[in-house]
Order: C-alpha cells, then structure tokens, then sequence
C-alpha cells in the first residue's frame, strides 16, 4: 500500500502501537499538556484516526507545577486478556503508572501507580498469567520485576537484565515473545547525540543473565 509520511502531522513522540486482530492502536507522549496521552486508530497503519485520549480526569493526570519538558513520558500500549493497558511515566509527578480501559476510545481507569524507579516503562504478559515491568533504573542499563496487575504492588526485586551493547543511556526497552525464544529490544546512544542513536536488541541465548525468573514463594 502506498503511503506517505509523516503518518502523523504535529507534535507525537515516542509512538507506541499496539495490534489487536485487525485493528491498530496508537498512543504517543503528552508532556505537559492535557488532556494526555491522545489515542489513535487505525486498519492499515498509514491512515489514523484519534479516538480520544488516556487521561481525560485530574484523578487520572495532575500537571500543576510541572515543566514543559517533563510531565507524561513514552508511554507503551499493551492488550491483555480482553483488556489494554497503558503504562508510562509522569516524570515530575509519581513515577510510573498504567491506565487500562476495555473500550480504548472510552473512559480509562484511574492511575495504578507502579513502585520502580526510572522512565520508559514496558508491561510484559508471561503465558502463565505473570506479569513484568520493564524500564530504565538508572543510567547503567535495563532492569526488571514482577508485580501483581490489580494493586501494582511488587512480587520480585527489580534487576538489571541488560546494559545494552556499550552505547550511552540504554532506555526505551520493550520485551517480545515470540514462539518460545523472548527478545529484548531498547535505544541506546542518548537522544543529544544523533549519530550515536539506535536500536539494539537481545536474546537470552546471547546473555544467560537475561532471563524471566518467576517469583516463588
């Protein structure tokens, strides 16, 4: 199909899609502005419609005070079990939370604030109903942990299961199943740097420390 970019016209960093049957759905980041976190459909990813936006509710999104470089960053679009979820970061605000809604054009839930540091989160969905955040901790790679879905409270310690290839400031992870291998996909080289800047990924076949542990009792 032809098409022509940008697909988007104006300000919508840090795109996240989420697929589900035949349809595609789309969130970027919102900054300081609000409502946040706009929501955009689409069937053949070239043209989008928006359909609203993830925070619509001051109990959803508090922004009073905060820079306009700051406030909602990289959100990740996910869908679960008949039901999408939308995590991210409100950078000067609380850290991470998600959002999740059953119709993605309707009223989302109030924020479930997540206890781990960083930004970029990414939710995970293991098939034995477990579910990881993972996000950047601090400067020296990517880290990760279980939690419980419904009170966003841990059930593992958070570790580092990735330092990226060696470029500067590893973010940005997203973790993928496919078949049985998983695969781990972030940015590294710091966005002030352009010809620094890329996408690398991982396998737990090339780092035997890169791996889902599940939480026992």
């Amino acid at each position: 199909m032809p098409y022509r970019n940008p697909i988007l016209r104006g300000t919508y960093p840090d795109p996240s899609i989420c697929r589900v049957g035949e349809d595609y759905y789309l969130v970027t980041s919102s900054f300081c502005y609000f409502p946040g976190v706009p929501i955009f459909h689409s069937r053949d990813l070239v043209h989008w419609r928006q359909i609203g936006h993830c925070l619509t509710r001051p109990s959803q999104l508090q922004l009073k005070g905060i820079g306009f470089s700051l406030g909602i960053f990289a959100p990740t679009l996910r869908y679960h079990d008949g039901r999408f979820y939308m995590v991210t970061t409100l950078v000067a605000g609380g850290g991470h939370f998600y959002v999740w809604a059953d119709d993605p054009a309707g009223e989302w839930s109030d924020p479930i604030w997540l206890e781990q540091d960083g930004i970029d989160p990414s939710l995970f969905f293991e098939d034995d109903g477990r579910v990881y955040l993972t996000s950047t901790g601090d400067l020296a790679g990517i880290y990760q942990a279980e939690f419980d879905l419904k009170t966003g409270k841990p059930l593992s310690e958070k570790r580092l299961i990735w330092k990226g290839m060696g470029g500067r400031y590893p973010e940005g992870p997203h973790l993928y199943k496919v078949g049985s291998p998983y695969y781990l996909m972030i940015s590294e080289g710091g966005t002030d740097y352009a010809t620094g800047h890329g996408i690398v990924s991982t396998t737990p076949a090339d780092f035997d420390w890169f791996e889902i542990q599940p939480y026992e009792d």
